[in-house]
């Protein structure tokens, strides 16, 4: 079977996407509750296992600016199955480690590896019919969504349980199960460009410098996703200290909030060819600055943070899945190096609010968190409403 672009994807392939796209990407997130327990078991600081957090997605920025392109150039299918296999042995690489400097390096490289739904997501935007190509995407995104979801919730768990190393040893036998299926599964797919790899990164740049909504749009979801991974990046530490004495599995609870934003990527793909991107991301915007007022005013309390989580998720998902929808349909035709402009931009704002927010919390404690947050948020909005023609 091979796909062609605008023909259309089979239902199964779609629903096969979506989940390994949850599987692979929460290799990027089983960290965040375990923070507390590796620092712990390390014998490092908040600040040195913070930086695990930080260097994690600094891989993943890398692999999407250097990886993704090859989607363009190479069988995807072949990129997949050679991602799968390095970050099934990066994670057993991070189970097995002694100190905090190992798993810093796993841990780059494995979230080069973790680009998967990377590739998945272009392939919903090129492949589908083009009514169906905002709505394919979203299940993918929804996928990947609830993948971070459950690996926070299930990271907590087995955290708390088992301790964190055998998280990363399952995690290892995941990516193997996922390897099996993608061998097993994925289709054929033509690629969009004929040449080198050095052609097609100097595309990259030509396609970055000649289309200035694709900069618009990567930027102001970027600047969402530092305000979302804000929250995330120091909330162990939060929950660790008064008045809630908790442990990673209430990092991990707390994670399943984040099912009414999976709720909105997986429908309101379909509204956005009717309210126009520009829209989306004002009320995406606004719900994120409500949701640091309200983590501000009732951060020390679960049900402030229930509301927090859940307005700051939910407002990443309208800019993620508006700016992306948009930044593809802008080049359909070199879909993957788009993909790796926005989502390069994207994660790179991610690293930031996740580094900043880590000095907010050295400064200030939570008070701090809540400035970077509402900070990044606000740049956001202020980069909507400066640009008028949408």
């Amino acid at each position: 079977m091979k796909l062609e672009p605008d023909k259309g994807i089979p239902r199964h392939i779609i629903l096969l996407m979506s989940a390994m796209a949850g599987l692979t990407v929460a290799n990027l997130y089983y960290v965040q509750p375990l923070l507390e327990m590796i620092r712990t078991d390390l014998g490092t600081t908040d600040s040195l296992a913070n930086i695990i957090a930080v260097v994690t997605q600094v891989g993943y920025a890398l692999g999407l600016l250097l990886i993704v392109p090859t989607g363009d150039l190479f069988s995807r299918r072949k990129i997949i199955v050679v991602c799968m296999t390095l970050a099934s042995l990066l994670t057993f690489t991070i189970g097995l480690s002694s100190n905090v400097y190992t798993i810093w390096a796993a841990s780059l490289a494995m979230g080069a590896c973790s680009i998967v739904p990377q590739l998945f997501i272009p392939v919903a935007g090129q492949f589908s019919r083009p009514e169906n190509k905002s709505r394919n995407m979203g299940f993918v995104l929804s996928g990947l969504l609830i993948g971070i979801l459950a690996a926070r919730v299930i990271s907590g768990m087995i955290g708390e349980w088992m301790g964190w190393r055998m998280m990363y040893y399952i995690a290892g036998c995941i990516m193997i199960v996922c390897l099996a299926l993608t061998l097993w599964t994925m289709p054929q797919m033509q690629t969009n460009y004929s040449g080198n790899y050095a052609g097609l990164m100097r595309s990259v740049g030509r396609i970055f410098l000649d289309h200035p909504k694709i900069r618009i749009n990567a930027l102001r979801a970027a600047f969402g996703f530092g305000s979302t991974l804000s929250f995330w990046a120091c909330l162990a530490f939060h929950l660790a200290g008064d008045p809630f004495h908790a442990g990673s599995d209430a990092v991990g609870y707390l994670g399943l909030c984040g099912v009414a934003s999976a709720m909105v990527a997986s429908g309101i793909g379909k509204y956005i060819p009717r309210y126009g991107t520009r829209r989306f991301c004002i009320v995406g915007s606004i719900c994120q600055i409500v949701a640091w007022i309200v983590a501000y005013a009732f951060g020390y309390t679960y049900l402030g943070l229930i509301i927090s989580l859940i307005l700051v998720d939910s407002g990443l998902q309208c800019l993620q899945l508006s700016n992306q929808s948009a930044c593809i349909q802008e080049v359909p035709q070199a879909a993957n190096r788009v993909n790796t402009i926005f989502m390069t931009t994207y994660f790179i704002g991610g690293s930031m609010g996740t580094f900043c927010a880590g000095q907010g919390w050295h400064i200030a404690g939570w008070t701090g968190i809540c400035v970077i947050g509402l900070l990044f948020a606000t740049t956001s909005l202020a980069i909507t409403i400066a640009k008028r023609e949408e």
